[in-house]
């Protein structure tokens, strides 16, 4: 009934009626996602109705109203099958002033209907293969693109942006050619960058380093949504990208890692969108070449080690341990660098690791990038174990029992879920230097077997990176308990099917498979 009513002045109607009739129908439409299929056919006719509406020069609120109810109409893929034509598709780029390239955005009252539009157009993409395929041959990516350019600077039109971003990503997902043509052609990987430094406010105090006030306000919403798609578009953009074959990628994904690292020490408007801005610049850091994830950690200032010295002097002298990690003014600080970043992204993966559901997809990511940090750059894997594996000083516990990150992450290593547990264990393995003697001191053995088992360890040994040697960190408590670990062993079935230590009952098998190979 409602849509019979809103047909019949959409094609009769003058413009104030038509405003108001479909002012209604969304209003009491708006969070309608699923519709009854008999009134299927009248939708059709209301989506072509309104196209016909649109192509008139009606006043801004008219076309405000008919894109609202066309956002609302086009969750229904069925209807969009007749209307997804070339022509709509086009009355759609116009009004969302992505076909004129000259055009600047002066008019706030289009702004609406700009807004309107790309909300359309997000809708109908992601539920249209045809409109996907249209989108290919209007080359809408470079027209969003252009928008963007024309928006960057201009912090009162951020609902343009997010929804420009968000189409930019639905394309970018939808169609892998769209990626290669964001990354080169239309120089996407700078632009989404310059997006989030305004997004962020960023004031840059040395090539890769950014002013960060920690006093500061938090981000307003606007500019977290902003932000978060901006996060979006630049993954797919840069999803193939873990090696960097030219200098000028390189800086690129240095200023992008700096920008990412600023985004890490800013909060949303709420503890929530904050969670979501984080986890979407972990999983962005993710695509970013190893290499140039040193911008993560930096010197620091003339003031700030001057602060950290006078720390250091307070620290009582039987804490000598504790001394290469102070935090002052809110900043962590190991060995002469900032590790504010890595010590947040720690923090981001024990929160992750405490929701105790969604291992997979929210805490294999995080675990993913420090184990990549940690395996690459000395200062962060040697900050981080200091603050994972710190000296050992609980010998009558088992290494899982307990609430430490130590505990938590030793837990993992047998969790159900095989990518978790083996990411966990590699993240461990590479804190300990790949040293089996260093990983089965803090995990102990039934833990470590799967790992150790995966990469032919089992005996003892070292996996295949190098890493530079470290001073001895057993305590006294440890290097006590240490004889009565040797009650624990690997052991296996000697070939009479008697147990014996595992390194003896892999010897009896090497000179039985010999004598047998030289038998006939």
């Amino acid at each position: 009934m409602d849509e019979e009513r809103a047909l019949y002045i959409v094609r009769a109607g003058e413009a104030g009626a038509i405003e108001r009739v479909l002012r209604d129908y969304s209003d009491k439409h708006r969070a309608t996602f699923k519709f009854e299929s008999t009134d299927e056919d009248k939708r059709k006719k209301l989506c072509e109705g309104i196209f016909k509406v649109l192509v008139k020069d009606v006043p801004t609120t008219c076309q405000v109203s008919c894109l609202e109810v066309l956002r609302i109409l086009s969750r229904d893929k069925k209807v969009l099958v007749p209307v997804t034509t070339k022509e709509n598709m086009q009355i759609l780029l116009r009004l969302a002033k992505l076909n004129e390239s000259d055009d600047s955005l002066e008019k706030v009252s289009e702004f609406p209907v700009i807004v309107e539009s790309l909300k359309c157009l997000c809708n109908i993409v992601f539920n249209s293969q045809m409109a996907q395929q249209l989108s290919l041959e209007l080359n809408l990516a470079a027209k969003l693109c252009n928008l963007l350019r024309k928006c960057k600077d201009r912090k009162f039109i951020n609902d343009i942006k997010c929804f420009d971003l968000r189409l930019l990503f639905l394309l970018s997902l939808l169609h892998t050619d769209i990626r290669s043509q964001l990354r080169y052609e239309l120089q996407g990987l700078p632009l989404l960058t310059q997006i989030l430094e305004s997004a962020f406010s960023i004031k840059w105090t040395d090539e890769y380093e950014s002013a960060i006030d920690h006093n500061g306000p938090p981000l307003s919403p606007q500019e977290t949504d902003c932000a978060i798609e901006a996060l979006k578009a630049l993954f797919n953009v840069t999803v193939d990208s873990w090696k960097v074959h030219k200098e000028s990628d390189s800086h690129q994904f240095r200023v992008m890692a700096a920008v990412l690292r600023h985004c890490l020490l800013i909060v949303g408007p709420t503890e929530d969108k904050t969670e979501e801005l984080h986890s979407n610049a972990v999983n962005l850091l993710s695509n970013v070449p190893v290499s140039c994830l040193d911008v993560l950690i930096c010197p620091l200032t003339h003031e700030e080690t001057a602060q950290e010295a006078t720390t250091l002097d307070e620290l009582p002298s039987d804490k000598t341990a504790e001394k290469e990690t102070v935090l002052k003014n809110n900043t962590m600080v190991y060995n002469g660098m900032n590790m504010e970043a890595i010590h947040i992204l720690l923090n981001f993966m024990e929160k992750r690791i405490d929701k105790g559901s969604s291992y997979r997809e929210g805490l294999t990511p995080v675990l993913s990038l420090l184990t990549e940090c940690s395996r690459a750059h000395r200062n962060i894997r040697k900050f981080l174990k200091d603050q994972v594996l710190p000296p050992l000083r609980d010998v009558t516990n088992r290494p899982e029992v307990g609430s430490t990150v130590r505990n938590k992450l030793v837990r993992l290593m047998t969790h159900v879920d095989l990518g978790v547990k083996q990411i966990a264990a590699e993240f461990l393995f590479v804190l300990c230097k790949e040293r089996v003697d260093s990983l089965l001191k803090y995990t102990g053995y039934g833990n470590a077997a799967g790992l150790l088992a995966a990469r032919g360890l089992l005996a003892g040994g070292r996996g295949d990176n190098w890493y530079s040697e470290d001073e001895d960190t057993d305590t006294e408590e440890y290097k006590n308990a240490k004889p009565k670990e040797e009650l624990l062993k690997p052991m296996g079935l000697k070939p009479d099917g008697t147990i014996t230590p595992l390194e003896e009952a892999l010897n009896q098998y090497s000179v039985i498979e010999e004598t047998s190979s030289d038998t006939d």
